[in-house]
């Protein structure tokens, strides 16, 4: 099977299992403990969190270990929540967040909260003036995501935190498309917290990290919890932290190259399509605006999920959006943020690169997609 939906998961990385073999056996012991088990996972605990801290460029007491961007995602909204900087119950994210932040605000929403939920632009954009027309006195919070995992988008989060730091408001960002696939240390800079996801970069699954700024005072999700200094229960994942620091080091070495040999795999699909590209919808932006590694497409009178198994068929995995949304009736959430609805937002696909993705691969699945089109038009 060739792989093309790294956006959802990545294959773990040879060397981070080697470390997560070693640590387990080797450094076992509970970080909280007294003992010098104990203080031996504490310290490659502590180690891990030094070099997140350098990768992001942020003060290491506001790096924090979770078990994965869903779980950074409500720890963090929680405790900005816990810390207001002014009184207010409104908050402002948009239709397009993963599940877990866009659950979330329905949940806020039925405690009393306010929540404005911003739509996307034809190019899969926050629009910066739209933003502002929704702050309000009361607005105490903003959440967006920073890449989009559907489309792959790149918000202007740096633009939307600077205003937010000049009206005391809160910001968090989800980075976790972001992470390893574009630097995002000017982003962690600027705004309050953000959530990061291991598997999305050759890490082990149930791993994540979460940053919140040390300024921040907040409070325990849970009262009386310990661990990761209350930001979380439960016994650190030590083994699995120090897999995923390691492959994190990996990707970050190489995000440049890898970058840029991203954009030539899209090129190549892209000019597979040369003699159809009639047929197709490509939705996202360019440049900067975009990573390279997510191509979200649609072919004009086909549903999404045909395309995908008539794919998987001969051989190919791709998606029709998030993991976390799959399966279900409605259209991929981007779709609707965009206001593209009935049968265009169901011709919904997306196709995304990674580490072992070749250049043939690309051709190769390019192809299929043509073929698919002349197959369509035969019936």
């Amino acid at each position: 099977m060739k792989y093309f939906d790294y956006a959802a998961t990545c294959p773990l990385d040879p060397e981070a299992a080697d470390i997560f073999v070693k640590a387990s056996t080797d450094y076992f012991g509970n970080s909280q403990s007294l003992h010098e088990t104990g203080s031996t996972s504490a310290n490659l605990l502590e180690s891990c969190r030094e070099e997140f801290a350098r990768m992001l460029g942020v003060d290491s007491a506001g790096i924090y270990f979770s078990s994965g961007g869903s779980e950074s995602n409500f720890l963090g909204i929680m405790a900005l929540l816990s810390a207001a900087r002014k009184n207010g119950n409104h908050i402002i994210t948009t239709l397009a967040e993963h599940s877990s932040v866009f659950n979330l605000m329905k949940k806020l929403e039925r405690e009393g909260w306010e929540v404005t939920y911003l739509p996307l632009d034809e190019k899969g954009l926050v629009d910066f003036e739209s933003f502002l027309a929704a702050v309000k006195e009361e607005t105490v919070l903003v959440s967006i995501h920073h890449g989009n995992s559907e489309v792959g988008t790149v918000q202007p989060i740096k633009k939307i935190a600077d205003f937010c730091r000049d009206k005391q408001i809160f910001i968090h960002t989800d980075c976790v498309q972001t992470f390893g696939k574009i630097s995002i240390a000017g982003i962690a800079g600027s705004v309050d917290a953000l959530s990061i996801s291991g598997h999305k970069f050759y890490g082990p699954k149930g791993t994540g990290v979460a940053y919140i700024n040390p300024r921040v005072a907040w409070q325990p999700f849970i009262e009386g919890t310990v661990h990761e200094k209350g930001f979380r229960p439960g016994t650190v994942n030590v083994p699995g932290i120090a897999a995923m620091t390691s492959a994190a080091q990996k990707v970050h070495l190489t995000l440049p190259e890898e970058a840029k040999r991203l954009k030539a795999l899209r090129s190549t699909l892209l000019a597979s399509l040369s003699n159809s590209k009639d047929r197709f919808r490509m939705f996202g932006s360019e440049g900067e605006e975009q990573l390279p590694g997510i191509l979200g497409m649609g072919i004009i009178g086909v549903e999404g999920q045909l395309v995908l198994l008539e794919c998987n068929r001969r051989g190919y995995a791709i998606s029709t959006g998030t993991a976390c949304h799959t399966g279900m009736l409605s259209p991929a959430k981007t779709m609707t943020a965009m206001g593209i609805e009935g049968k265009a937002a169901k011709e919904f696909f997306r196709i995304s690169f990674g580490r072992f993705t070749t250049d043939k691969d690309a051709e190769d699945l390019g192809k299929i997609l043509a073929d698919l089109t002349v197959q369509v038009s035969a019936f």
